[in-house]
């Protein structure tokens, strides 16, 4: 509690923002799919197409949101994120056009691409090197909150056919911006962008990222996490649609998911203090390989929530140390940029579903262990990279301990 009292304003402004950002994010785009569906008649296939273009967008625009913040504060892209944002949900509410909708769920993509590591590069900036792990925990924690909430709202409110929720997601926005218009005035925070504004050029920025090994392959190794993680949503769901009631037990892994994410999250973030934010993420990438494992080895239902325990164990190792690691290798004038161009794990997201789906497809669901083995394995490869990546940064001496 101590620690809590000690946060700067703006930071907790952020976290406390995120919380209802999320929130309100999860209440609208989970539903939009049906929505445009149900509502405006769009094909299921072009409805897709209106729902990826989103994550295409961030994908490719973390990295420049990322160049941009740096180049010219944190403050500004925030600012101008949010204030874009907010007319982006009035557009959803309004729009009636296919493309009208394609546009608009692209530039969502593009306004989270910039104001994501904009945020964090920020908290990074504003937070004592002994609260950063609590900073970016409070921060993960207030995302898995919203995201678990959010649908909830939006189920009751009907945001699959109705445009009620779409303007209250526009009006939390909006107040999000408001919010840090008054803080950033009341708070002055001194920006690490101008005084090398002129140095840190796109191509320098290319360049640096270029011969960063140390991010290249954590880059590469955290693909191989997400990847496996991402089965999660796509190859367990139609894994157990096979079973009895498959369906209703995936709605209760999903909960389980949740609360577990919220309940462990405290105690692995204290048993991870003790090490680094590498060793964390390591470790993660095993217990998501193992808790894969354990999907392709059981049928028995406790089984088989003892399999999401793990797995959910992992995914907290993992992503609630993602942004510390980050802060640690990242030079102070380019922390947008890395922040940023972490984003490209999400190829795992992209790559993993599509993996999976080959395999039940090509294998067969009864050769479900086969199937969660390659998985597993595919997932586990990720942790001799990290290796690498530690015995790089010894060998470099860029090794950073944080009094966390």
């Amino acid at each position: 509690m101590d620690h809590i009292k000690k946060l700067h304003p703006v930071s907790a402004t952020i976290i406390i923002g995120t919380l209802f950002a999320r929130m309100a994010m999860f209440m609208t785009i989970p539903f939009l799919a049906i929505y445009l569906t149900s509502v405006k008649g769009v094909s299921a296939s072009l409805a897709g197409a209106i729902i990826g273009i989103s994550s295409i967008v961030g994908l490719f625009g973390g990295f420049f949101g990322g160049y941009v913040s740096d180049r010219y504060g944190q403050e500004k892209v925030m600012k101008i994120s949010l204030f874009m944002w907010t007319f982006v949900f009035i557009g959803f509410a309004t729009a009636e056009s296919v493309w009208t909708f394609f546009l608009l769920n692209a530039l969502n993509g593009l306004c989270r691409s910039f104001f994501e590591p904009s945020s964090r590069a920020l908290l990074s900036q504003v937070t004592k090197q002994e609260n950063k792990l609590l900073v970016f925990n409070l921060r993960y924690a207030a995302i898995n909150v919203g995201a678990a909430i959010g649908p909830l709202v939006g189920l009751k409110i009907g945001a699959s056919s109705s445009t009620t929720a779409f303007f209250i997601t526009s009006f939390v926005y909006f107040l999000y911006f408001i919010l840090l218009v008054v803080m950033f005035s009341k708070y002055t925070i001194e920006q690490t962008h101008s005084d090398i504004s002129e140095h840190v050029t796109l191509r320098r920025a290319v360049d640096v990222l270029g011969k960063d090994r140390v991010f290249l392959f954590a880059v590469i190794g955290m693909i191989l996490g997400v990847t496996g993680y991402s089965q999660f949503n796509s190859t367990i769901p139609q894994y157990l649609s096979q079973y009895k009631d498959g369906v209703q037990l995936f709605s209760y892994l999903i909960v389980f998911n949740a609360i577990t994410v919220l309940v462990v999250q405290y105690p692995v973030s204290r048993i991870g203090k003790r090490y680094s934010a590498l060793t964390s993420i390591m470790f993660g990438i095993v217990a998501v390989s193992f808790g894969l494992f354990g999907f392709g080895l059981f049928t028995a239902v406790p089984m088989l929530f003892l399999s999401m325990f793990i797995l959910t164990v992992g995914e907290v190792m993992m992503f609630s140390m993602v942004d510390i690691f980050i802060d640690q290798i990242a030079p102070q004038q380019m922390k947008g940029l890395y922040f940023g161009s972490i984003g490209f794990t999400a190829i795992g997201n992209a790559v993993g579903p599509w993996i999976g789906g080959l395999m039940l497809q090509y294998f067969g669901y009864e050769n479900h262990l086969l199937i969660f083995s390659l998985l597993s394995l595919c997932t586990l490869i990720g942790f001799p990279v990290f290796l690498y990546v530690s015995g790089v940064m010894k060998a470099t001496k860029r090794h950073i301990e944080y009094s966390l």
